[in-house]
């Protein structure tokens, strides 16, 4: 099986959710016997912090611009199973064109980043990565997010089949490690800086670490602003590069997780974060969203605080109780969020999008 992908990034983790998906679903396809040929453009910010060495079964053909690597993507169609495009691909409107052109099996259009999109098509902004027909031209589209977002991307751009495709984790990269003293904290939180979700992190986290000057809190993510409000017990890493992400979560007593708007609003929309602490065997701390109780389970397997009270609550539980809630929603991630499970889900949609609609099977019958 072949699959062609033209996507934002496999090579750099740097201010991105995309690059450690499909590390971790493309191990899991390659172990399948898939070939997976990635496509991504060459830029600056993800060449200075490119930290993708490789993976059998994955080659990553990088380029500075799209007529340049034209008839290469074409001669990579060669025996495709599938072809896709996904959200923020930098030459998304051109990729679409010649996959939707292509002689492979299936073409796919995957939306890594759903609930922004409904977002902004929700406010009349052109987003630059969806063609002007949208989506029904696509075999399949794809969702991050699952739920009423489904038939959102039906209703409002055209999907004919839609399938939720969410996030996962290679336990063979993340996974319970000694702790590192430059990581620990009682509270970490790892994640880019959106403004979106500066509200419910001073919420859970700034404002917990004001009131418990005794702990240490640390955050690792890039693009935070020189005006952000940092106490001295508040400590920073502008990086932290994915084969650490095992030590900054295993130093933590315990780590946050705070959603994007957008997802919150969309729900169904689980960050790949929560299953990668949760393999390395840590206890999460999560804000609340629709459909979170479909990954984990709230108060046995993950801890929800809606407010500073609460976040503080859950700092300051017993060793025990923490350790017990990390095992919990570490044996559900290896049985249920893994890069295996994505590629089984990924399978199977592809299989059914072969398939004629229901529609076309009565009228033959008929």
């Amino acid at each position: 099986m072949k699959l062609v992908i033209f996507g934002l990034t496999i090579s750099s983790s740097w201010g991105n959710g995309h690059a450690t998906f499909w590390r971790a679903l493309g191990r899991a396809l390659a172990r399948r016997g898939w070939r997976i040929q990635f496509f991504e453009r060459d830029v600056p910010y993800y060449a200075a912090h490119r930290d993708f060495t490789g993976s059998p079964g994955i080659e990553v053909h990088l380029y500075s611009d799209w007529e340049a690597i034209r008839h290469q993507a074409e001669a990579s169609f060669t025996e495709a199973d599938a072809a896709m495009v996904t959200s923020y691909c930098p030459d998304a409107l051109a990729a679409s064109d010649l996959v939707l052109s292509s002689p492979s099996r299936l073409r796919v259009f995957f939306d890594l980043d759903t609930p922004v999109t409904l977002e902004r098509l929700g406010k009349g902004e052109r987003v630059e990565y969806l063609p002007s027909q949208g989506l029904g031209d696509f075999d399949l589209v794809l969702s991050y997010a699952g739920g009423a977002a489904l038939t959102e991307l039906q209703e409002r751009l055209g999907a004919r089949q839609v399938a939720p495709l969410y996030g996962c984790v290679d336990p063979s990269a993340h996974h319970s490690v000694p702790p590192v003293e430059a990581y620990r904290a009682d509270l970490s939180y790892l994640g880019t800086y959106a403004a979106d979700r500066q509200e419910a992190l001073e919420r859970l986290f700034i404002e917990p670490a004001r009131r418990l000057s005794h702990r240490r809190f640390l955050l690792g993510g890039s693009l935070y602003p020189k005006d952000f409000p940092w106490t001295e017990n508040l400590f920073y890493l502008r990086h932290v590069p994915p084969p650490e992400h095992p030590a900054f979560y295993c130093s933590s007593r315990l780590t946050l997780n705070v959603t994007r708007r957008p997802m919150v609003e969309t729900g169904y929309c689980p960050s790949g974060r929560l299953f990668e602490a949760a393999a390395c065997g840590v206890p999460i701390l999560s804000d609340l969203w629709e459909g979170l109780d479909q990954f984990f389970e709230p108060g046995s397997e993950i801890l929800i605080a809606r407010s500073t009270e609460e976040a503080i609550g859950a700092i300051e539980l017993p060793a025990g109780a923490l350790s017990k809630i990390a095992r919990a929603a570490r044996e559900r991630t290896l049985a249920e969020h893994t890069g295996e499970r994505r590629a089984d889900d990924l399978e199977q949609a592809l299989e059914a999008a072969t398939r004629p609609p229901i529609e076309d099977l009565m009228l033959e019958e008929g």
